[in-house]
């Protein structure tokens, strides 16, 4: 058993400027994942870059509200609301709330630092 308490994973600021910090991720924790689960965070009024990941992702949003792009398509995004991106797709994301927006990101396989380009 493995158990991650959010307060305690070290924040950093990723490529598409989300702050995050990782839950799990299979390079750094003796897991038996193909993905990785992480905890995102925008400011209210913020969006991140544009970028692309290799692998797919899931978005679980947990706080606040926004719009999530990817490609030619947008949805509106809230607590509860849960999004795939297939791998390629060009994306980010948007909070037009008045407080931070949270969420959760799944990658597989694994987020790798190589696997990504930032577009802006």
């Amino acid at each position: 058993m493995i158990k991650t308490i959010l307060k305690e994973s070290p924040e950093f600021l990723a490529g598409d400027h989300t702050v995050l910090r990782e839950l799990l991720h299979p390079a750094k924790q003796d897991v038996a994942l193909r993905y990785s689960v992480a905890h995102g965070r925008l400011a209210a009024g913020k969006r991140s870059k544009r970028h692309i990941l290799s692998s797919s992702e899931v978005y679980y949003f947990l706080a606040g509200s926004g719009r999530l792009f990817v490609d030619s398509e947008s949805c509106s995004v809230e607590a509860g609301s849960m999004v795939y991106v297939p791998p390629g797709g060009v994306q980010w994301l948007e909070n037009t709330g008045t407080n931070d927006m949270e969420f959760l990101c799944l990658v597989d396989p694994a987020w790798k630092i190589e696997d990504e380009t930032i577009l802006e």
